[in-house]
């Protein structure tokens, strides 16, 4: 028995490296195309180990593109949006798990059927709202309409709905606690794991969308860093090693807001049991 149930283990175990492996083999192949030349790419078979190119690599991005200033307008877009969605939709979410108010339910059928309507339909009423508004070419057009989201909303109603009992609500309402004090001073302190993983789900989101962005922002002084990296593609002679340099320095952001958040990402997952 002890022999079948380490069989079984070394199975999971295998099985777990080779997804491990499949997962990271893309960022290690745009991290060797990054770092050698267009010659080494282009050669038969292509480069397979890391070049000692991604200095020369970055210097052509950098005179080719706006790449820092790309790179803060994709930092002030993706931290707006996030602060936010933390924010406005945690409210939301508590008022729709504590709070008994008429037509609650119906209402919060209608936000999670907005989740099922592809983003593309809405792009064309979208875009003639933000003209209206006279926001094309600013960074509102892209903060503004990603403040709050469905899936934020459903989020934040279902851990608040287990994190939170119903006694410690009633207890403050007796105290003479409004529900805002409610919500700063006892809901906001339970539901920080959940904080986390919405937090970092809604910085990636933002920083890699790339078709409203493109759809509003057309003054290169306002484009996000992935609309400048689509710019790269637009020369006669495609140098990839150039691409994938610009494309790795991009997406390096997230890899550390991952890591620093990781530890609260994977406990807001897991976690669903009342404190």
């Amino acid at each position: 028995m002890i022999g079948k149930i380490n069989w079984a283990k070394s199975i999971v175990y295998l099985l777990l490296f080779v997804g491990a492996l499949l997962s990271l083999f893309p960022f290690y192949w745009m991290f060797v195309m990054a770092t050698n030349s267009k010659e080494a790419i282009n050669q038969v078979p292509p480069a397979a180990l890391p070049g000692d190119q991604l200095a020369v690599n970055f210097a052509h991005v950098l005179e080719q593109i706006r790449f820092f200033p790309a790179l803060a307008n994709s930092f002030i877009v993706s931290i707006l949006v996030t602060i936010g969605v933390l924010f406005l939709c945690s409210l939301a979410g508590y008022a729709f798990a504590k709070i008994k108010f008429p037509g609650r339910t119906v209402l919060f059928g209608a936000i999670l059927v907005t989740m099922m309507i592809p983003t593309q339909l809405g792009l064309v009423p979208s875009y003639f709202i933000i003209t209206k508004l006279g926001w094309l070419n600013d960074l509102k057009a892209l903060v503004v309409p990603g403040l709050v989201n469905a899936f934020g909303i459903f989020w934040m109603r279902q851990y608040i709905a287990e994190a939170v009992p119903e006694e410690i609500i009633e207890a403050a309402k007796i105290d003479g606690c409004s529900h805002f004090r409610i919500y700063w001073n006892i809901v906001v302190p339970a539901i920080l794991p959940a904080f986390a993983t919405l937090g970092i789900v809604t910085f990636m989101q933002t920083w890699n969308d790339f078709l409203w962005p493109v759809t509003v922002l057309r003054d290169p002084s306002f484009q996000t860093i992935q609309v400048a990296i689509r710019s790269l593609n637009d020369v006669y002679v495609r140098d990839y090693g150039m691409i994938l340099s610009g494309t790795f320095w991009a997406t390096v952001p997230l890899i550390v807001v991952f890591v620093v958040f990781n530890k609260f990402f994977i406990s807001g997952l897991t976690q669903g049991a009342v404190k």
